[in-house]
């Protein structure tokens, strides 16, 4: 296990998850290919290809083999291990392809579905509104007899259910993710601990990796594209270049006093106090939370 920390191997991603231990990773976060479709009508790019492979095929094996993938992680997760999966509802031959209609296909016990809003609209013409959301799915390994695991800390559950910031810029990765994002649901489960080791079986250009190594965790990926690993490592080489973005985000973590602290001085504990609704800035809808 140890050859593995902190490398991002070359090699198909359930091939390359059959050989790594059981119950060997703490978090999981991870983007797959989309399937997207893309020579069809309504694209404005067509035939995007990663690593020489189009991100087209049969939707029903597509699905079958994230559920492949999905059980793999599951089985190498720890007992009360969590996995981010990060994907998007589909439009495909005038049926929507929702991602739970195949993860709850798979062993993992769905926690909760997070709301991405990307904040910019996808790759794609108007035939519909635009589509700037999409789906992180919260997904859990029971310890034996607790289906559901622990509370969140008080300062992490204070965040909400919808995530607004926008995908990765300047990066030629087709469907970089930021390093928010994998930051977030690495700090709000293991907060200050150290030492863990994080799983990006689709690693793309790094993004996990680099939450991974500031929050200062080991790190396996898997990746396909050679290119694409190079990219990855050559960011993690300037990885102070990424620093403040955990402390802007430690910061969307911090209360001043606990759930339990709230509820006995009889304080409000939701996102919002009732009566403040109408007075709520506009200026919200630039902010990033």
């Amino acid at each position: 296990m140890k050859n593995l920390l902190d490398q991002i191997i070359f090699g198909d991603t359930l091939q390359t998850l059959i050989k790594i231990p059981p119950n060997s990773v703490d978090i999981g976060v991870t983007s797959p290919p989309y399937n997207k479709q893309e020579n069809k009508k309504g694209w404005l790019v067509n035939n995007v290809k990663y690593n020489n492979v189009s991100d087209k095929s049969d939707e029903l094996e597509y699905q079958q083999n994230q559920i492949s993938v999905l059980n793999e992680l599951f089985r190498i997760m720890k007992p009360g291990g969590s996995f981010f999966y990060n994907h998007k509802v589909r439009w495909e031959k005038g049926i929507l392809a929702h991602p739970i209609s195949w993860i709850c296909k798979s062993k993992w016990t769905i926690r909760q579905e997070i709301i991405w809003d990307r904040m910019i609209a996808a790759n794609i013409r108007g035939w519909r509104f635009w589509q700037i959301e999409e789906r992180i799915y919260w997904l859990y390994k029971p310890i034996s007899g607790k289906k559901i695991g622990n509370e969140l800390l008080s300062k992490h559950a204070l965040l909400t259910s919808i995530w607004r910031f926008p995908p990765e810029r300047n990066n030629p990765h087709p469907a970089p993710f930021p390093v928010l994002l994998p930051l977030r649901c690495i700090y709000s489960l293991l907060d200050d601990a150290t030492g863990g080791v994080i799983l990006d079986p689709y690693m793309g250009s790094g993004s996990t990796a680099i939450a991974a190594k500031l929050l200062e965790h080991n790190f396996i990926g898997i990746d396909i594209s050679k290119h694409y690993i190079n990219l990855a490592n050559d960011r993690l080489s300037k990885l102070s270049e990424y620093a403040h973005f955990l402390g802007e985000e430690k910061q969307r973590h911090f209360v001043k006093t606990t759930f339990k602290e709230r509820k006995e001085l009889g304080i409000f504990t939701g996102k919002f106090r009732k009566d403040s609704h109408s007075n709520i800035s506009l200026n919200r809808t630039l902010e990033y939370y």
